[in-house]
This record gives structure tokens, C-alpha cells and sequence, in this order.
């Protein structure tokens, strides 16, 4: 299926110039998902966004202060928004954000399309371009080992890919925490190294080199937007 996750521009962990926004978004993420339920153990969307914040080293002060503001009974609250838009070349893409003014996001967002070339898109116009995934990834385990453990638990999966060391599971969103689950029964005690929910390009483009410059811009710009999470589009860059 190759759907490697170098398609999409989530490399927001991987510069320590970046460790601060980072550690915001893990916050706010956090806290969102604490409001329902402070307790990871009985929260499984609470547990899933720890164990990620774990994986890119966010303090743990910063996972225990968040949750302290739910029961203490901080009122802020965040909403999921999802933007598309189209760019250079027959590019597109999916823009998650989390943000406590959708106005003052969008404004953002706008401002970075007009310096770049690109346009919002109307509700569905690009979403329908992508599947929309759960994705978990273990490390040194097998593809048969992976698939057998998920037969065992009668979990149906889009796909599944070797990617490296790691073995990478593609299923439907509502699967997910079976998924997981029939993994850890199969395996005992594991690690998951990959543990999220993506957008992926049905079809992706390579853009000329001016454009590609201009998409990647941006991407770059995008991500310096505080309530911007996540960033998914379908090019393939060099």
C-alpha cells in the first residue's frame, strides 16, 4: 500500500527549536482528553495520548499538571477542527487543529495560504482523497506473528507493512483498541512504537522543483501556527 509516514509532515518532535510547541500541543491534548475522565486507566483515549507523549519525551510534569487542571476544575476548553485546503500543483491538504478560538486559528491559517499559493477548500473536497486509519506499529515483531495475533483476537485490518524494524498496522478507526488489544493479549507486555490516528493520500504527486519550494514553505509555516496539531497532505517530498 505504501503508505510511509514520510507523506505526512509531522516532524514537529524532531528539532529541539520545536520541543516547546510540541510540548503545548501534548498539553492541550492532554487536558482535552482528561475532561471526560482524569483516569488513564478507565480513559483509553487519555492512556493512548500519554503513552504518545511519553514516546516523544514530553516532562512528566507537564502530562500530571494537565491533568491536575481537570480535577481541580479549569473551565478552558479545546475543539478538533479540521481545515483543507488545495496548493501548488495539484497538492492538497488536511490541517488538525486544537484551539480554544476557531476564528483566530482560521485567520492564521488563511494568512499562511495567501504568502503561499494555496486556497481553503470547502468541507470533504480533499478529506475524500485520504483514508482515514488507525495505526499502531510494534518493533521486531514478524508480519505473521503480527497477523496471527490479530486473526486470534477476529480483528479485520486494512493492512499491514514492514516498515524497517517495525510492523505497522492499518485498520479502521473504530478498530483501533481492538487491535491493540488483541496484540497485547497475543504478545504479553508490549511497547507500541506507532499508536495513532493519521489521514493517508490515497495517491500522492511529486511536485517541480519551484513548487515544491513553495509547498514546503507552507508546511513550514503551518507548523509554526501554535494550534496546529497535525499537518497530512499527498506529496512526495525529496
Amino acid at each position: 500500500m505504501g503508505r510511509a509516514h514520510e507523506v505526512r509532515a509531522a516532524s514537529m518532535a524532531k528539532t529541539a527549536a520545536k520541543k516547546s510547541k510540541l510540548y503545548s500541543i501534548y498539553a492541550k491534548e492532554i487536558f482535552q482528553a482528561a475532561k471526560s475522565n482524569p483516569d488513564p486507566a478507565t480513559n483509553d483515549i487519555l492512556r493512548r495520548v500519554i503513552e504518545k507523549a511519553k514516546r516523544e519525551q514530553v516532562p512528566a510534569d507537564v502530562i500530571a499538571r494537565n491533568i491536575e487542571k481537570v480535577k481541580k476544575g479549569t473551565t478552558e476548553s479545546y475543539d478538533t477542527v479540521e481545515y483543507e485546503a488545495f496548493a501548488q500543483g495539484g497538492s492538497n491538504l488536511i490541517i488538525k487543529c486544537l484551539t480554544d478560538n476557531s476564528n483566530r486559528t482560521l485567520s492564521y491559517l488563511k494568512t499562511a495560504f495567501n504568502k503561499c499559493g494555496a486556497k481553503m477548500a470547502t468541507q470533504n473536497s480533499v478529506s475524500f482523497m485520504y483514508d482515514h486509519f488507525g495505526v499502531v506499529g510494534l518493533k521486531d515483531k514478524s508480519e505473521e506473528d503480527v497477523m496471527n495475533a490479530l486473526i486470534t483476537g477476529d480483528v479485520d485490518v486494512a493492512d499491514i507493512e514492514v516498515e524497517e524494524d517495525i510492523t505497522v498496522v492499518y485498520t479502521d478507526v473504530i478498530n483501533l483498541n481492538n487491535a491493540k488489544k488483541a496484540l497485547e493479549d497475543f504478545f504479553g507486555e508490549i511497547v507500541f512504537e506507532i499508536d495513532e490516528i493519521s489521514y493517508f493520500a490515497k495517491d500522492t504527486i511529486k511536485l517541480n522543483e519551484e513548487d515544491e519550494e513553495k509547498f514546503k514553505r507552507l508546511i513550514s509555516m503551518l507548523e509554526e501556527i501554535d494550534d496546529v496539531s497535525d499537518v497530512y497532505h499527498n506529496v512526495e517530498l525529496l
